[in-house]
């Protein structure tokens, strides 16, 4: 069995159909690990957004912070209030598709409800804007007949496009530390998630 260079074991294939079940059972065992870490991976790619304005009266980080913040402070549960931290955190890769670049991040770890409003929140927020820039600003209309609408509406009526004020204080991003580390342990819609149960 070959070793990584931190010394671990590692499969010996070079093409997945070569596997054998020795070389899979390395693998499940490194899976858990790995996947217990991903909270640490996504608040340091949050940490991205700290100072980037992109012409905003805040920074990016402090927009999250102040959408979970006033989701936090609404009584909403801490699905919720994850989603609305991490509704943006796409910006920094997805310039012209945040909104699907979060969905795919937290889809494993969201209701049904919850994953269509961070993956619909960009039509949604152009409400409030795309009319400025030559867009329409009821694209959103197209999803009027869709059960998740309203949700996705509220959200960005009175979270998201409400965020941007320089006088507001937001939490801090360590009180939502713990509230991601619990959402992101706990995968319900993922093919992988089996594997990560069985790792443990």
């Amino acid at each position: 069995m070959s070793q990584d260079n931190a010394g671990a074991p590692r499969a010996k294939f070079t093409a997945m159909e070569d596997g054998t079940a020795e070389d899979w059972g390395v693998i499940a065992s490194q899976f858990g690990p790995f996947a217990k870490k991903l909270p640490e991976r996504v608040l340091d790619h949050l940490r991205l957004l700290d100072g980037d304005f992109g012409g905003f009266p805040i920074d990016r980080l402090q927009h999250s912070l102040q959408t979970a913040t006033r989701a936090h402070r609404d009584g909403r549960d801490e699905e919720y209030v994850v989603m609305a931290l991490l509704h943006d955190i796409g910006d920094t890769l997805g310039s012209y598709n945040h909104p699907d670049i979060a969905a795919a991040i937290l889809k494993p770890f969201l209701s049904e409800e919850n994953h269509w409003i961070v993956a619909h929140h960009g039509y949604f927020q152009g409400y409030y804007f795309f009319h400025h820039i030559g867009g329409d600003r009821d694209a959103r209309e197209q999803f009027r007949d869709h059960p998740h609408f309203a949700a996705c509406e509220e959200f960005c009526a009175r979270y998201d496009q409400a965020a941007f004020d320089g006088n507001y204080q937001s939490e801090p991003l360590d009180f939502f530390e713990p509230m991601v580390r619990r959402v992101l342990a706990r995968p319900r819609n993922s093919v992988y998630a089996g594997a990560s149960q069985a790792a443990e």
